[in-house]
């Protein structure tokens, strides 16, 4: 039987008022990740500071030792929430499917609320990112149905976790115009 790969994680919360005691959201986050039988290689909280915020992701996407990086919380519609625009730049290539699948699944969860949530996805150079709200019940959503399958080596017909050496050793593309 085939076995799972693990994935190296790192989790940042998003909060001005949690510490690792109390974040829920991140330890759910954590608990999956392990149970499924993935490694934690770093775990932080940051305030709802852009600067701040995507510092540390940066860092853990230029990290070769860090595979997927999932961050809660400052995804909503306030003034303080500022986790998309922090992590918009670092995106290479934008992965709009996580954000419609959670927005799809959340819906038959919490009806047209979903809307006010900016869920995402992106892969930053060979770094998949992923941008979840940072609700208990909106991490749960992430990890269960979607991240669970797609963070597995082993899930048919396809999954993330298996496109990650293509995505590291793929050659530059070639510029055909000038050959």
């Amino acid at each position: 039987m085939e076995t799972q790969t693990t994935v190296r994680c790192a989790v940042l919360t998003v909060s001005d008022t949690r510490t690792l005691d109390t974040d829920r959201s991140g330890g759910i986050v954590c608990e999956r990740l392990t149970g499924w039988g993935h490694e934690i290689v770093d775990r932080r909280i940051v305030t709802d500071d852009l600067d701040q915020i995507r510092a540390v992701v940066a860092a853990w996407v230029h990290n070769p030792n860090i595979d997927v990086v999932i961050t809660t919380g400052g995804t909503g519609i306030t003034q303080r929430d500022v986790t998309p625009e922090a992590l918009q730049p670092l995106g290479t290539k934008h992965l709009a499917g996580f954000g419609e699948l959670f927005r799809f699944l959340s819906y038959q969860e919490i009806g047209t609320a979903t809307i006010q949530s900016r869920a995402d996805a992106w892969l930053c150079e060979s770094t998949l990112l992923f941008i979840l709200p940072g609700s208990t019940g909106a991490v749960t959503l992430a990890m269960d149905r979607i991240l669970r399958e797609q963070l597995d080596s082993r899930y048919k017909p396809c999954n993330f976790i298996e496109l990650l050496p293509r995505i590291r050793h793929d050659p530059k593309p070639k510029d055909h115009h000038h050959q």
